[in-house]
């Protein structure tokens, strides 16, 4: 009998793709849905990038490109990193992929086995557990639901064995909007210390999203012996509103691990896309009046929706400091109905509302939440208006 492997079996599908597409399948059959699922800019990419690309047409720049990326690309993201980091690296430790998710894969594939214990801080993206067993991996989850979903140094030490060989940290976080700030940060450097063997994945993709005056830090910023452990992945996606152009990057702590990467890749996807890779150069050399804006108008979005549904009854949400999400954990509703349909889950709470209230949410049980509800803030201020009123009138009829 002709059998698929356990590894494709095992993989679970992304909940974020499935419940956008059952949202956009249902506007497209004309019905008003508000979706609060997809984590991407409703931001058109800036022109200066877009006329970039058509000057990399018109160039002729459509053929292969090295494997880890060009050289100018290269160079300008090491500029980027001294610039806002103030990290120095040099264009050879650098690897240019398609999109964060094929960055982060290669992480893992370069530096995790069978056998090998990865750490990951609940609430996570839902895609990190599922890169970690690709590569035959487990998974030590600790949740800092309760820790306000802030580092916890003493229940992340707890959690080391003797096969943890990373630990992943996302700030600004997805799905929270939590920011781990420096004195947490470098409390963990100083805490690591003690266990040199373990690798450190740092997703600073939100980097650019962040509020209320808090600043992004990277830990690889905090010392020679963290920068050498540490893998900063970042991209252009949510900082330039380029998520379909598919580029993402990551510094290596050097050149010798960053070309045991680019040979993993080269058998994978070879180069990124040529024309992305121009269009990125450019991208990098400007934009900060454009992330300005985007923050700014985010913001706005954050506080009308947080203030919508910290007034709904039966739930309670957590106020984002950084990326373009908010959490809200809708617990009390378990185990009661919505006109006479059960409530046990947050998926059915999910369910319930995008069948009766036509609003489009994320449950949390893949992102090791399983109270929360996931709402992206990445949509205008009227669906906001109308996809929160449209919450509170549904918690209103929940007995």
């Amino acid at each position: 009998m002709l059998k698929i492997t356990d590894r494709a079996k095992n993989v679970s599908p992304s909940l974020t793709l499935a419940i956008t597409a059952q949202a956009n399948k249902m506007k497209a059959d004309g019905i008003d849905v508000v979706s609060f699922a997809a984590g991407e800019p409703n931001f058109n990419t800036p022109d200066y990038i877009i006329e970039a690309a058509k000057t990399a047409l018109d160039k002729g720049m459509t053929k292969y490109t090295p494997v880890p990326g060009t050289k100018e690309l290269r160079e300008q993201i090491c500029k980027k990193l001294k610039k806002d980091n103030n990290l120095d690296y040099n264009f050879d430790q650098i690897i240019v992929s398609t999109g964060g998710k094929q960055t982060l894969y290669n992480v893992f594939q370069t530096i995790v086995q069978e056998g090998d214990e990865v750490i990951l801080l609940a609430p996570y993206w839902l895609t990190y557990p599922e890169m970690v067993k690709f590569c035959g991996a487990k998974n030590v989850v600790v949740d800092l639901s309760q820790d306000h979903c802030l580092l916890n140094i003493e229940k992340i030490e707890k959690a080391i064995t003797k096969n943890t060989k990373a630990i992943l940290l996302n700030s600004p976080n997805n799905p929270t909007g939590a920011i781990y700030d420096k004195a947490s940060l470098c409390a963990l450097a100083e805490m690591l210390k003690k266990y040199p063997d373990i690798w450190v994945v740092s997703d600073e993709i939100y980097e650019k999203l962040v509020y209320d005056g808090k600043e992004h830090y990277s830990i690889a910023q905090h010392s020679k012996e963290m920068y050498d452990r540490t893998f900063v992945v970042n991209g252009m996606s949510k900082a330039y509103s380029m998520t379909g152009w598919r580029m993402g990057y990551v510094a290596c702590p050097n050149a010798e691990i960053a070309k045991a990467m680019s040979g993993l890749q080269s058998h994978q996807t070879s180069n990124a896309n040529s024309i992305t890779q121009y269009a990125s150069y450019v991208a990098l050399q400007g934009g900060e009046d454009f992330i300005a804006n985007m923050r700014e108008t985010f913001d706005g979005r954050r506080k009308l929706m947080y203030d919508g549904l910290k007034k709904a009854p039966l739930v309670s949400v957590i106020n984002p400091d950084g990326a373009f999400y908010m959490m809200v954990n809708v617990s009390a509703t378990f185990g009661k109905s919505y006109e006479g349909e059960k409530i046990n889950s947050a998926l059915d709470f999910a369910n319930l509302l995008i069948k009766h209230a036509k609003v489009a949410t994320v449950p949390c049980e893949g992102f090791g939440a399983p109270d929360f509800l996931r709402l992206s803030y990445a949509t205008s201020e009227a669906d906001i208006k109308k996809g929160v009123d449209r919450m509170a009138e549904f918690l209103s009829k929940v007995k």
